[in-house]
């Protein structure tokens, strides 16, 4: 990996760290609160794409095992990926990874702003939700016996949000695709 490389998926990893430092909005009726940094898990890759943002989400998550308070609310150590909600960082994994190879994929230079920025909607939306809910639904339900329609209604109350966010990514990742395109160029 070239330093460039490793200097981008340090600053995208920095980037969701302090996404964590942004106060946790609790609903009231469900326990979990809504947080912010599964937005920088979309823009990790939106941004990067699938290789670089992967690794800025893997840096985290190494961060996060070792003891250091980088999950929001100031929660660090192995303890964090026995609860309930594991799943949701396990899927950070597998959401950025899909995010940015999308991103890769239906985002090129040639397009119209409009049509990139439609795109990028479509990689953070597939990817930054639908398969971190895939995974964190899944494991919610298999962890706790709730039952995968109970996990599933538990965790509506968060779509409308998780949207917004994937909105917010895709129109950062057109801004930095005019300003400073950092998607890998395919051959």
């Amino acid at each position: 990996m070239a330093t460039r490389d490793l200097v981008l998926s340090a600053l995208f990893a920095a980037i969701i760290v302090a996404l964590g430092l942004v106060p946790p909005i609790m609903l009231g009726f469900i326990p979990v609160p809504i947080t912010a940094q599964s937005l920088g898990v979309m823009l990790a890759g939106v941004v990067l794409g699938a290789k670089r943002g992967t690794i800025s989400v893997l840096l985290v998550l190494v961060l996060a095992a070792i003891g250091l308070p980088v999950l929001s609310g100031g929660r660090g150590g192995l303890a964090v990926f026995m609860a309930p909600t594991t799943g949701y960082l396990i899927g950070w994994v597998f959401a950025v990874l899909t995010t940015g190879y999308l991103s890769q994929l239906l985002v090129s230079h040639s397009q119209a702003g409009f049509v990139q920025t439609v795109n990028f909607f479509v990689a953070a939306l597939f990817g930054g939700v639908i398969v971190l809910y895939v995974c964190g639904i899944s494991y919610l339900a298999l962890i706790t016996g709730l039952g995968f329609s109970k996990a599933f209604m538990g965790s509506l109350a968060f779509i409308p949000g998780d949207v917004l966010k994937a909105v917010i990514a895709a129109l950062a990742g057109r801004a930095v695709m005019v300003g400073y395109p950092l998607l890998p160029q395919r051959a």
